[in-house]
């Protein structure tokens, strides 16, 4: 694509320029990770194994003492296997994009990372990521986009961008986000000119129409945390609204237990409306060891997924054990020939992760 042939370009300038004593730095992760579970596709093994590796590549130079320019690449190598069988094999850029920063303005052009909202598991607002609290890669797919933000003031910064998406079609929008004594508000609108059937971020539902997306979040930290997302979703046939409340609260038990909950409400149109809640809790132990809990419920489906985690997080790597209860494809509506050929994500599964940093 475009975008691509104008990034090789601006690479070899900056590597050009960086041979003169700017700084470059190369990092990655490294994840191995084994998996079984009670149930087993058709044609399938009980037991899988991944492999996963992305490298980063990073330069910058100072153009001023309050602006400079930077530059990120970075590739993922992700292959899965059923049993001793190749079943899944990626490879694609990461992040690939070129940025601006000065005192009180950033432009960033490229395969890049944008999120924002402050929910943590039902996340209405999570138009543009894939970020998913139980992943312990803690990774995200990006978009290729240009987007602008400017910083009025401390209290105050505005965002814009224009995306292109997998339809080759450009949607634009922009946030603001206001910092005040009360707390922390963002306004965000986003416009799709796109035909084509696509996904709401991780809520599950379609859109197929051009529309229009408007959203309000506000989070407060007081006595305890607390945090709402809103949005409409409009199009010419439908019209769509989400909304997620959340709170956590620290106890006092060991080094501190984290609980959270959340509550997601989607009103659509052209089906049931569909209630979710989500429920966490994490207790770490010294510094290195700690335990998560995660128990969601879809109220419309009748399903529950409840998932555990213990993980022991060191200087440059670390290790998860993680169990997990999910429903079984019998239990689904969907032929299960159009489920998923993994064992993850059903019934009773058991994995071990091995991440490294370097």
């Amino acid at each position: 694509m475009k975008i691509l042939l104008s990034f090789f370009t601006l690479l070899w300038i900056m590597l050009f320029e960086t041979a003169f004593g700017q700084p470059t730095v190369f990092k990655g992760q490294f994840w191995a990770s084994g998996l079984t579970g009670s149930d087993v596709p058709d044609g399938q093994f009980a037991y899988e194994s991944s492999l996963g590796y992305i490298p980063t590549l990073s330069l910058s130079r100072n153009l001023s003492d309050l602006s400079f320019i930077d530059f990120e690449w970075a590739y993922r190598f992700d292959r899965s296997y059923s049993g001793d069988s190749l079943f899944s094999n990626n490879e694609k850029n990461h992040r690939l994009w070129i940025r601006y920063s000065s005192e009180n303005l950033e432009a960033r052009f490229g395969l890049q990372k944008i999120v924002f909202g402050p929910s943590q598991i039902l996340r209405t607002l999570s138009w543009f990521d894939t970020i998913d609290l139980k992943d312990p890669t803690g990774q995200t797919d990006g978009v290729e986009a240009f987007r602008l933000r400017v910083f009025p003031s401390n209290s105050l910064s505005i965002w814009s961008w224009l995306i292109n998406s997998n339809q080759d079609t450009i949607s634009f929008g922009g946030r603001a986000e206001l910092s005040s004594s009360f707390g922390e508000f963002g306004f965000t609108f986003h416009s799709d000119p796109s035909k084509m059937p696509q996904q709401l971020g991780q809520s599950g539902l379609m859109i197929s129409d051009p529309h229009q997306r408007f959203a309000l979040d506000i989070r407060h930290d007081g006595f305890i945390g607390s945090w709402m997302e809103s949005a409409l979703i409009t199009s010419r046939h439908s019209d769509i609204t989400m909304i997620t409340i959340g709170a956590d609260y620290t106890l006092p038990i060991s080094n501190g237990l984290l609980i959270m909950t959340e509550y997601m409400f989607i009103k659509n149109a052209e089906s049931e409306d569909q209630t979710l809640t989500a429920f966490m809790a994490m207790l770490p132990f010294g510094m290195v060891h700690s335990l998560m809990f995660i128990s969601q419920i879809d109220w419309k489906e009748d399903r529950t997924y409840n998932y555990f985690r213990w993980s022991a997080i060191y200087d440059k790597y670390s290790l998860n054990l993680v169990l997990s209860q999910s429903p079984n494809r019998t239990e689904y509506s969907i032929p299960e020939k159009n489920l998923p050929k993994t064992v993850a994500g059903f019934g009773t599964g058991i994995q071990f992760m091995f991440i490294y940093n370097h």
